[in-house]
């Protein structure tokens, strides 16, 4: 297969990837069975130094840049859905924190060294009443992906004064916390479908005083360190992690299908899947769409990064497509998997088996809020000249 003229250099942080695949894939079904990664998984990811990689380069990280950490992602996606689902979640979690956090938080927190994983839910599900250095905070989140072994977990909160939050610029003042694993409470909550591994439990804080310093707001766009992509906002390196998500566990399902389908008949069939007419013009549109869909989150977030790196002023159109991009590949990604899943046949329903897997970790991971209908809505939205902003885009 070429190489991307985007990307002619497969770099060291693919490499990396690619050297740990393996491993990954080993424990796949293992961590299926546990609901959470496998040791060997985790220690492979943390010790590859790939879950940092998105660390300002202030704190000992690479602050890598988008099209690196889809690539990176991507890989590990390809080699077990769940692991490259965590790698999406732990890497930003810690990036983001290092990026925004105040100085003694980030001494504690990264003043060790840069095997630190970060995990948790930013919706601002928690409550808080400010009191003096800090806040007393109490919530419940689910869906914490990567918290089984992540030693600081994050948790959105809204500032509660006289029984109402508190407001700036007509928005609820919308923070997230860091909090040291021993001050909460892990409810588990995680029996599901697809995505079982991820380890994404429910978990909960009473009444933890948590330092001004161990907060930021969830949509700022002033970084304490780091640069351009932190300019950004969270907002923009999440979209970039879901579409690396959903390309490689696409990536892998069309892979699987052509390896099936060069040997396997269907019974009845007179031939093998892969001479089938209508399987080859599905196989080769499926192939197309993902390519384009890969190159459009490629060109449209490394042209964004770009343009902030040059000072240029990035508005509301700029994101509304890196997230439309985002959410474009999600769907791309997804028409692949079912086509894979559906053209196998029984193959594909066996427990333990690859396109199984992965039909139920993109029909699982497919649901996320974050790349759901409404962002297409909002971004057409912006396009048509119809909204203004959003916070959420």
């Amino acid at each position: 297969m070429w190489k991307s003229a985007l990307r002619p250099d497969d770099g060291e942080s693919l490499g990396k990837a690619r050297a740990i695949a393996p491993i990954l894939e080993a424990g796949a079904e293992e961590g299926v069975a546990l609901r959470t990664l496998p040791e060997k998984t985790v220690k492979a990811m943390r010790e590859s130094g790939l879950l940092s990689l998105g660390l300002p380069k202030e704190l000992g990280g690479q602050e890598a840049d988008f099209a690196t950490l889809l690539e990176v992602s991507e890989e590990l996606s390809r080699a077990d859905g769940s692991a490259g689902w965590n790698s999406i979640a732990n890497g930003p979690s810690g990036a983001f924190a290092g990026a925004f956090l105040g100085d003694d938080a980030v001494e504690e927190i990264f003043g060790g060294g840069t095997d630190v994983c970060c995990g948790g839910q930013f919706a601002p599900n928690g409550r808080a009443e400010p009191v003096d250095g800090g806040y007393r905070i109490s919530g419940s989140w689910n869906f914490g992906s990567g918290t089984a072994y992540s030693e600081w977990i994050m948790g959105g909160f809204m500032i509660i004064e006289n029984g109402a939050p508190l407001m700036i610029d007509g928005m609820p003042d919308l923070r997230v916390a860091a909090m040291p694993r021993e001050a909460i409470t892990f409810t588990d909550g995680w029996h599901v479908m697809g995505l079982q591994a991820t380890g994404s439990y429910d978990y909960e804080c009473r009444d933890v005083f948590v330092p001004e310093s161990y907060t930021y707001p969830l949509f700022s766009r002033e970084p304490r360190r780091g640069g351009a992509i932190f300019q950004l906002g969270l907002m923009a390196t999440t979209a970039n992690g879901h579409a690396a998500w959903a390309l490689g566990v696409a990536r892998r399902a069309l892979d699987e299908i052509k390896a099936l389908g060069l040997v396997h008949t269907r019974m009845g069939a007179p031939s093998t899947i892969a001479q089938k007419s209508t399987f080859q013009r599905d196989y080769i549109r499926a192939e197309a769409r993902l390519h384009a869909a890969r190159l459009l989150v490629i060109d449209v977030f490394t042209g964004v990064l770009e343009a902030a790196r040059a000072g240029e002023n990035i508005g509301i159109e700029e994101r509304a497509m890196l997230r439309a991009a985002a959410t474009y590949a999600t769907e791309a990604a997804k028409n692949a998997v079912d086509l894979a899943h559906e053209a196998a046949g029984t193959t594909s329903i066996r427990n333990g088996h690859v396109l199984q897997r992965c039909f139920r970790d993109m029909h699982t991971g497919t649901q996320h809020a974050f790349i759901n209908e409404e962002t297409y809505l909002q971004s057409s939205e912006v396009f048509l000249g119809l909204r203004d902003d959003s916070p959420m885009l």
